[in-house]
């Protein structure tokens, strides 16, 4: 874990993202209980500061006592002290994307909320990608010296109602709310007034602590969120390290460069440490290149990260998010630190009845994804023009499984088995309306540019095809000839072989085509039924009173007293074959 120069204490970093609606006062609140500011902290960026909105993810941190029960369940670890890290997330629709990014590294999140504004619709955004990320939560009631005092109270407590209904449904159920003042007066107001509260919000989050799961083991992926370089040094990332550990000499690749570097050195809240491990926030020092070249982005072991033309996801669909899910859309895919339009198509398993039941277990709602079929390609899924979800309108049953393929508009740089978000960023920020559509995991990806080619032939994808004809006469007893089944310029060639279905019951093959027009052959193999050839024989005598040859030219002419019979042809496609070979099971 982050340990000191003086090897003696230790410290446990806890990471706690501050999120919220845009003005709800997380900035104030972040600089209300820190006492060190990293290098990220405090609204660094100038655009940032003019319009008093925080843009990017600002890092600041405070040191506490380690609490009592956390001394008695690290066992061998001697933590002395408890780091909270704060993770300040940007409170814009538009920048979605990077609190999707400091989301994935946050073990408590605060949401804080305007006391007077109530829970808006990024506070909710918010809510959703924590209910992702995040395990527990505590909630902010923040500007409460902006109520009058006889009604305080009052509007707290009744706020406080409001909030834990909002919450009823959500994985945060029962968690804490606290109401405070973090900038009494407002930000123009001067620093003289001290904020209220902020002392039993610090002895809450101590309360609300746990021993994060930290793994040193595995491949190292660190997530930088500001770059700077020292001359005579090096350059400086300072991020949180998502997985795995780094250590002096180490090297690291940057992978949007294509570069390895050599680590010089490592620091955790300006003090030098030999290494860091996962969760840790620290600045690596390595040899020189253009801090401009990497503002954000990754670094990792050598060769660890696959860089993605394509993805096969699973999938769950948001419930908050009201547009439909559809096949061939474009939409806005959060995955590992990169948000990038892709085109979605969706799929699931066959349909009750086709040739691969569907297992009965589903998975529960409130479950992100914990798929029960696994993604295999020896499987057959079938093609769906969207997301289903289930059964039906207003239903409380759980969504059937299913999968997405992603194709990305650039390549995505990620850890395998990530957490994926798909969302509509393209909303006008002002509505009323979530953005974020679904949520799964990556599940497979591909790698080679030409993925259509050589990989998605692979993914056996089937779209039902149904085609309807009429038996236009009877040559023999095995023999009929169709009509209206395929248009003048199908090359019948590819359909010849297939099984098709009278309405009278017999079965067929075709055989051929039969003159120019698109007519054809079929063959019964088990002959016509006496019945079947009955009508044939009626109609044709009702066809050769009504007159001249002439008339049975006239093919369309609807014949009153004779039901035409009609010919069946089912068959499937892959999506994905480059042949585009038709399949009867």
């Amino acid at each position: 874990m982050s340990e000191s120069s003086d090897t003696r204490t230790k410290t446990l970093n806890f990471n706690v993202g501050v999120l919220g609606h845009v003005d709800s006062g997380k900035t104030s609140l972040a600089r209300a209980l820190s006492s060190t500011a990293s290098t990220a902290a405090f609204d660094k960026n100038p655009q940032s500061r003019e319009r008093g909105i925080t843009l990017d993810l600002g890092f600041s941190s405070f040191t506490v006592d380690l609490p009592d029960h956390l001394r008695d369940s690290v066992g061998k670890q001697p933590y002395d002290s408890l780091q909270f890290t704060l993770v300040d997330c940007p409170g814009h629709a538009s920048l979605i994307r990077t609190i999707i990014g400091g989301a994935q590294i946050i073990d408590l999140m605060m949401l804080v909320v305007d006391v007077v504004k109530g829970v808006q619709t990024q506070t909710a955004e918010c809510l959703l990608i924590g209910e992702l990320t995040c395990p527990r939560m505590v909630v902010v009631l923040n500007k409460i010296d902006l109520l009058p005092p006889n009604k305080r109270q009052s509007a707290i407590e009744k706020m406080t109602k409001r909030l834990h209904k909002t919450l009823e449904s959500t994985r945060f159920k029962d968690c804490p709310v606290i109401a405070v003042a973090a900038k009494p007066g407002g930000p123009e107001a001067p620093d003289t007034e001290e904020p209220q509260g902020v002392p039993q919000l610090i002895e809450l989050l101590k309360k609300q602590t746990y021993l994060p799961k930290r793994d040193p083991g595995g491949d190292l992926l660190m997530a930088v969120d500001h770059c700077f370089s020292i001359r005579g040094q090096g350059t400086v990332m300072t991020g949180t390290i998502l997985q795995g550990s780094l250590a002096i000499n180490d090297t690291v690749e940057i992978p949007v460069l294509k570069v390895t570097k050599k680590i010089k050195s490592v620091q955790m809240f300006r003090k030098p440490v030999s290494g860091a491990m996962q969760g840790d926030r620290v600045g690596v020092c390595v040899t020189q290149f253009d801090p401009k070249l990497l503002e954000r982005g990754v670094v990792c072991t050598p060769e660890s990260l696959r860089t993605l033309f394509a993805a096969v996801i699973s999938v769950r669909k948001i419930g908050y998010f009201k547009g439909s899910l559809s096949t061939r859309a474009k939409f806005h895919i959060t995955v590992g630190h990169e948000t990038v339009m892709a085109k979605v198509t969706f799929f699931g398993l066959p349909p009750a009845g086709a040739s691969e039941p569907p297992p009965d277990s589903k998975p529960p709602p409130s479950e992100p994804c914990s798929l029960e079929t696994p993604f295999t390609f020896d499987k057959e899924y079938f093609y769906q023009d969207e997301y289903v979800t289930g059964q039906g309108e207003g239903s409380l049953g759980p969504d059937p499984e299913q999968w997405a393929l992603l194709e990305f508009e650039r390549p995505v740089t990620c850890p395998s088995l990530c957490l994926v978000i798909g969302s509509k960023l393209d909303t006008d920020i002002h509505a009323n309306a979530c953005r974020l559509a679904f949520q799964g995991r990556l599940l497979q990806g591909f790698e080679d540019k030409n993925y259509a080619e050589t990989d998605l032939p692979r993914l056996r994808i089937y779209k039902t095809k149904h085609k309807e004809g009429q038996v236009e006469r009877v040559t023999d007893d095995y023999t009929v000839i169709g009509r209206s089944l395929f248009k003048k310029e199908t090359n019948l060639q590819l359909f010849v072989g297939l099984k098709v279905t009278l309405s009278t019951g017999e079965t067929g093959v075709i055989e051929g085509g039969f003159g120019q027009s698109g007519k054809f052959k079929i063959r019964i193999q088990e002959g016509l039924r006496p019945e079947t050839k009955q009508l044939f024989s009626s109609a044709s005598k009702k066809k050769g009173k009504s007159g001249s040859k002439g008339a049975t030219a006239n093919e369309e002419e609807p014949r009153t007293d004779f039901q035409p019979v009609s010919i069946h042809l089912h068959f499937k496609r892959y999506v994905f074959d480059p042949h585009k070979k038709m399949v009867q099971s």
